[in-house]
């Protein structure tokens, strides 16, 4: 019974020694990489809009765009005009989560507690919001209100064309952060300070018309 130890040793012996390596020759075809160098093919790419005037053309697109932009921002979404009157209270006084010092690190405000900025300030003007492509919007917020009285502020329009033709300030509700805040769903919609809130109001034009 002493032939499988013979014959494993045998095998055993026939294996190349630890750390050996073999050259088992070109085992399968070996395909060249085609793939280009992404750098090289951007800077060719460029070179090419250079040379028929592509970047220029690239520049002024986005200058047309981005003015296209300021003159006439997006209309603030879900807005519609308001058809019959609402009103409500907006609270501003928020909850801090942390300690607020000051410069020499006095501490003003404790977390947790409750600030309301109309404790500091007044707002002595109210903020008029109105679709500023509704001329009778437009009409009405301007035989109300002064630029030292209100804020007018569009949902919709070309607020920088208003001011030309009228020859006062306008402003625009960018992304709808105001009217998401306030709640507005629909203008014109006033908001004035009462007391330590803001009273928020949606009023049709036809009930405006007589206010």
């Amino acid at each position: 019974m002493r032939t499988a130890p013979i014959i494993l040793a045998a095998g055993l012996a026939a294996l190349p020694a630890p750390g050996m390596a073999r050259d088992y020759g070109q085992q399968g075809t070996v395909f060249a990489l085609l793939e280009p160098d992404l750098l090289r093919t951007i800077e060719t790419k460029l070179k090419t809009l250079q040379a028929n005037g592509g970047i220029d053309r690239m520049n002024r697109e986005l200058a047309e765009r981005t003015e296209r932009k300021v003159r006439r921002p997006d209309p603030v979404f879900g807005m519609a005009p308001a058809l019959k009157p609402r009103s409500w209270t907006y609270d501003p006084a928020v909850a801090i989560d942390h300690d607020v010092s000051d410069t020499k690190g006095n501490v003003i405000a404790r977390a947790g507690q409750r600030i309301n900025p109309l404790d500091f300030v007044t707002v002595r003007q109210a903020l008029v919001f109105i679709d500023g492509d509704d001329a009778a919007q437009l009409t009405w917020a301007l035989a109300r209100y002064t630029d030292l009285t209100a804020k007018i502020i569009m949902v919709k329009g070309a607020p920088l064309e208003a001011m030309t033709r009228y020859q006062r300030r306008f402003y625009f509700d960018q992304g709808g952060y105001l009217t998401d805040r306030f709640g507005i769903r629909a203008v014109p919609a006033v908001v004035e300070q009462a007391g330590k809130t803001m009273r928020v109001s949606e009023i049709p034009v036809s009930l405006q018309r007589g206010g």
